[in-house]
């Protein structure tokens, strides 16, 4: 059973919340870069964004925490399965977040997976992944439109504002990773780490390193 849902979008700082969290003990937690080391999760993702239920369930077997896509196109299918578990909704300003989207996953999105770097060798089939990509960041997520920045941000804002209103505010963190331990540790009722928070996955290191177990 999950014990913490990311419900925020991809570009909100969600692989540094992915670090933080496995340094305060939830792990595994499933992050987008899950698919680089297991591509065999691919069909489960794609199956589940082509409406068969509850396919999103295998791939999550084990794990104790979620932040990212794809996870985030299912978040109300994962609070409903997981009672118990707390959500965090990581966000940032709309306008600056569109900006890094634009640059980084829409890119992608749009122009294809370029060749990997040396990292990268063990990346699925660039199509799959395409795939993935477009049933559930763009499809899901976005209606299938990304090229409209208004309809982009509107789905972003509207989204986040999904999350605030269903989730009890008891089970609610609205977080945003610039404050850093202090809201969240208090959130898990876990000690604050000594080290500095992490900071992981800004533009220029786009696509993120391979996922650390």
């Amino acid at each position: 059973m999950l014990q913490i849902i990311g419900a925020g979008f991809g570009r909100t700082g969600t692989m540094s919340l992915r670090a933080a969290l496995q340094r305060l003990g939830f792990t595994p937690c499933y992050h987008f870069t899950e698919l680089l080391t297991h591509p065999e999760h691919l069909p489960h993702w794609i199956s589940a964004a082509g409406g068969t239920p509850g396919a999103w369930r295998a791939p999550l077997e084990g794990y104790a925490a979620t932040t990212d896509w794809p996870c985030v196109a299912f978040w109300r299918e994962l609070f409903e399965a997981n009672p118990q578990a707390k959500v965090i909704l990581t966000s940032r300003d709309a306008d600056t977040w569109y900006e890094s989207m634009a640059t980084t996953i829409f890119r992608v999105i749009a122009e294809g997976v370029p060749e990997p770097p040396e990292r990268f060798r063990s990346l699925p089939d660039g199509e799959r992944l395409a795939e993935f990509a477009r049933a559930i960041v763009a499809g899901r997520s976005f209606g299938g439109d990304i090229a409209d920045r208004e309809h982009v941000m509107a789905c972003f804002e509207r989204h986040n504002a999904e999350v605030r209103q269903v989730v009890p505010r008891e089970r609610l963190l609205d977080y945003q990773v610039s404050r850093g331990w202090k809201p969240l540790c208090d959130f898990l009722g876990v000690p604050v780490p000594a080290e500095s928070f992490p900071r992981l996955n800004d533009r220029a290191a786009f696509p993120p390193d391979l996922p650390a177990r």
